[in-house]
């Protein structure tokens, strides 16, 4: 009997969160509401009581953070060129010009040895990107930004109940936007928040969120700021809400299924091949992603094809991310190849293996057993 096909993520959404949905449509008020103020409230209690806010997506709070922190036309904003290429598109969207620098290829973030050259005049703010959930080094990003009066906004989409040295990511930092998509450790379907230093940059994320409206009394209405519609459903923020009691768990379960990897992996065929492992951290990350880099030049297949070999047997893998800088919209802005080296050879080889809290050891040790195979007979010297 052939194995259930094991999918690289599948979220884990429990009996009494879809009972809370059904009673949040059948209350008849299933848009922003008491549902989306009870999960803001929850998230700022994990995060230490700072402010926060939903919002319909985690793109749409990186967009915000960056309007917040006043940047805009003829301002930069340095970031990675590994991510999901919404991280430089809010950048675009802005009217701000994104600035890459190339990645550590250790821990595939942005590379702070590479930081403080790239900064200019019109430099207004840095975006770092937590991939995978591991955090860059906030002592030394948050120094050069204090040195250089810059503002921070923190990618940390994938980063929810990673830490940096103990404290919580959103707990410290300046502006943070988390993603709750399908995919994420804790997910409301679609959606994220952002996490605010004050009350006033709270008012104006939700100016921001909602047509840059303002209300007051019954029928009291105004318009300061020019606004979008990025509001989360209250329906989105119950399943959120039910989520947030076992994120502990599911970032637990992760670590163990990572731990695993790690040890199903030692000193087999993929890695004496020369594939490359990502950071061995379980201080910092929650362990959003478990990413492996092929070594392409020693196989006869090419990422495509490795990832078909895998689907053969009964396993999802997937790509996260190609380097932003080579998408045609980025090249028509005068990027080009051989800029970010480290971003390039990692973003075409990289490919994300199954990791999420339904997973037992077995499909782990399943995972890289095929991963062992697939290297050895496609091995160049094979």
């Amino acid at each position: 009997m052939d194995q259930e096909f094991l999918p690289f993520t599948r979220p884990t959404i429990n009996e009494e969160t879809i009972a809370g949905v059904a009673d949040v449509l059948r209350s008849g008020w299933i848009t922003t509401g008491a549902q989306n103020l009870a999960f803001e409230a929850a998230l700022s209690e994990y995060v230490g009581g700072r402010p926060v806010r939903t919002f319909n997506s985690g793109t749409a709070t990186l967009e915000i953070g960056l309007r917040i922190a006043g940047v805009g036309p003829g301002d930069e904003v340095i970031t990675s060129p590994l991510s999901w290429v919404a991280t430089s598109n809010t950048i675009l969207e802005v009217g701000a010009t994104p600035v890459f620098v190339d990645i550590d290829p250790y821990t595939r973030n942005l590379d702070l040895n590479l930081l403080e050259q790239a900064i200019t005049p019109r430099t207004k703010a840095l975006m770092p990107v937590y991939l995978a959930g591991l955090p860059v080094d906030m002592d030394r990003l948050y120094a050069i930004a204090r040195q250089h009066g810059l503002r921070v906004i923190e990618d940390a989409a994938q980063a929810l109940g990673s830490n940096w040295r103990g404290q919580r990511i959103g707990a410290i930092g300046d502006l943070v936007s988390f993603s709750f998509h399908a995919n994420k450790n804790l997910t409301s379907i679609e959606g994220g928040a952002l996490v605010l230093n004050n009350e006033a940059e709270a008012r104006l994320a939700q100016k921001y969120r909602l047509q840059g409206v303002t209300r007051s009394g019954f029928d009291g209405m105004e318009v300061d700021v020019l606004g979008g519609k990025f509001n989360l459903s209250d329906v989105a923020a119950r399943v959120g809400l039910g989520q947030m009691p076992h994120l502990a768990h599911f970032n637990e379960q992760r670590r163990e299924l990572a731990r695993y990897y790690f040890e199903c992996f030692a000193n087999g065929a993929a890695v004496t091949l020369g594939v490359e492992l990502p950071p061995e951290d379980f201080e910092h990350t929650n362990w959003h992603m478990f990413q492996i880099v092929l070594p392409l030049p020693a196989l006869k297949l090419d990422r495509a094809g490795f990832m078909a070999e895998l689907h053969a047997r009964g396993i999802g893998s997937g790509v996260h991310y190609p380097a932003i800088h080579l998408f045609k919209l980025y090249r028509e802005r005068g990027f080009t190849v051989h800029r970010f080296p480290h971003a390039e050879r990692i973003g075409a080889s990289t490919v994300t293996l199954p990791l999420f809290p339904a997973m037992q050891l077995a499909d782990v040790k399943r995972v890289v057993t095929a991963v062992n195979e697939i290297c050895e007979h496609s091995s160049l010297t094979h």
